[in-house]
């Protein structure tokens, strides 16, 4: 099982541990860098620095949103880095939800979500191929672009620019079974939000039968402490903003997922207390049990018996969110 360092995304302001984590993590022996954007910082220019400051690391999205740019925009983004880089972009990819794609992105969230995924993803790959210009008679992504408002002057075009690798990695955020598994057939690998080692069987069918080389790379916090309670503080923080805030009451994917988990009463109790405005509520109303069986956290010996739960099942890459120094070195030595 590969390891990799999650960084997310920024807070007010960039954080100035993010690099000297990327630096030790690629010292460490870790396959991969991840960063992320929700309304604030972006996925790819915090990519960019961390790559000039380090030499083989990869360097993950985790996850670029796609109503934040169309597909060919993406693509510019992940073939220029990949060049720069010298070939270790990961290009990882998500639909994100209503909330945030209407109220930030100003853009209609698709009636089709599977069908707006793949649209996106034909066109990200028909750009990194460079075998002909980039044609798709899509839904939501028609290359070139025929509608009602259209001039007519649009043409189909190939980049200017040759990729340096054709078919660069790319990775889906997905949650519900039907996406997971489009996921499976179309992608390179998928992004989950929670894992729990103990039961793969919540996204579905898919998971049991992947394709070759086909990456599961989930993003767990870890943290190395002596008092597990205490060390699930920042998890159950976590999964209160995104079980309530990271949506609307009448559709957000992540409550949704947490129910299917086996704890729909505390998601529902979790988004009413959020979305009333009591957020501190909320976040000790997230049950301990359920953000223990997503992380790992807690003395060393702890995290090396649970590690063996994520070894056991399809997981390819552990994106360890890891706040520290020491909590990434003693992940490398576990794994080792």
């Amino acid at each position: 099982m590969r390891l990799g360092l999650a960084l997310g995304y920024w807070g007010r302001g960039p954080s100035a541990d993010h690099v000297p984590l990327a630096v030790e993590a690629e010292r460490l022996g870790y396959s991969t860098v991840w960063t992320a954007e929700s309304w604030g910082s972006d996925a790819f220019t915090p990519l960019t620095w961390i790559a000039a400051h380090t030499s083989r690391i990869g360097l993950g999205t985790a996850v670029a949103q796609m109503a934040a740019r169309s597909p060919t925009a993406t693509a510019m983004h992940a073939l220029t880095l990949d060049h720069l880089s010298g070939g270790r972009v990961l290009l990882g990819l998500g639909l994100s939800g209503p909330q945030v794609v209407e109220g930030w992105y100003g853009r209609p969230f698709p009636a089709s979500p599977l069908t707006a995924t793949r649209e996106y993803v034909d066109v990200v790959r028909q750009v990194l191929r460079r075998e002909a210009p980039v044609e798709l008679d899509g839904r939501f992504h028609a290359h070139p672009y025929r509608g009602p408002d259209a001039t007519g002057l649009g043409r189909a075009l190939k980049s200017i620019t040759h990729p340096l690798r054709r078919h660069l990695p790319v990775l889906l955020g997905a949650e519900g079974p039907k996406n997971v598994a489009q996921t499976v057939h179309m992608a390179d690998g998928w992004l989950p939000l929670y894992w729990a080692p103990g039961r793969p069987e919540v996204y579905g069918d898919a998971v049991r039968d992947l394709p070759p080389g086909f990456r599961v790379a989930p993003l767990a916090q870890v943290r190395v402490c002596d008092d597990v309670a205490e060390g699930l503080l920042p998890v159950k923080a976590m999964l209160g903003f995104y079980i309530g805030g990271m949506g609307h009451a009448a559709r957000n994917f992540h409550a949704d997922l947490m129910a299917r988990m086996g704890y729909e009463e505390e998601a529902r109790r979790v988004q009413r207390l959020f979305l009333e405005g009591r957020r501190e509520e909320a976040v000790r109303a997230v049950p301990d049990a359920f953000a223990d069986e997503i992380s790992l956290v807690g003395p060393r010996e702890r995290i090396r018996e649970r590690l063996e739960l994520w070894r056991q099942g399809p997981v390819t890459d552990l994106l360890a969110l890891a706040p520290d120094p020491h909590s990434l070195r003693v992940l490398a030595g576990l794994n080792s």
